[in-house]
């Protein structure tokens, strides 16, 4: 018999936890929301933002997660579901079904997403490409400094 882990209150106010690099991507840099911790490890939530100019984006890859939403705050961001290209901007919510091969190639200077995936230690993994993958919008020296 398994014992399901305590989920609690949490608040994470805006200056309690500040934005870090040592995420995923290193072009990014990321804010913990505390909800990992307060559901025992059953959900990650985290803002994601650009942290400078993409090179060669994410790459292929798809997620072992049983949920996975991306909702687009700042910016903008384009991506390849499979070989769909899709453009999120801000106000957008994007559900990436599980397993689903994809690439983040392409972002504003002021992207900023809110993440939330289910387990809060979801893997990532390297997948052959489907398709070509558009050139990403060059960045400006002020915008990438």
């Amino acid at each position: 018999m398994s014992i399901e882990p305590v989920t609690r209150f949490s608040h994470v106010k805006r200056d309690d936890t500040p934005f870090e690099g040592g995420g995923l991507r290193d072009f990014f840099q990321y804010r913990d929301l505390g909800i990992a911790q307060a559901t025992g490890g059953k959900v990650v939530a985290q803002l994601v933002r650009a942290h400078r100019a993409p090179e060669a984006g994410t790459g292929w890859h798809r997620h072992e997660a049983d949920f996975h939403i991306v909702i687009m705050l700042k910016g903008w961001a384009r991506f390849m579901y499979g070989e769909r290209e899709t453009l999120v901007e801000a106000g957008d919510c994007v559900h990436q079904a599980p397993g689903i091969v994809h690439f983040l190639f392409d972002y504003s200077d002021d992207m900023e997403y809110l993440e939330i995936v289910s387990p809060a230690d979801f893997k990532s993994i390297d997948v052959p490409p489907p398709c070509a993958v558009p050139a990403p919008t060059p960045w400006s020296i002020e915008a990438s400094s």
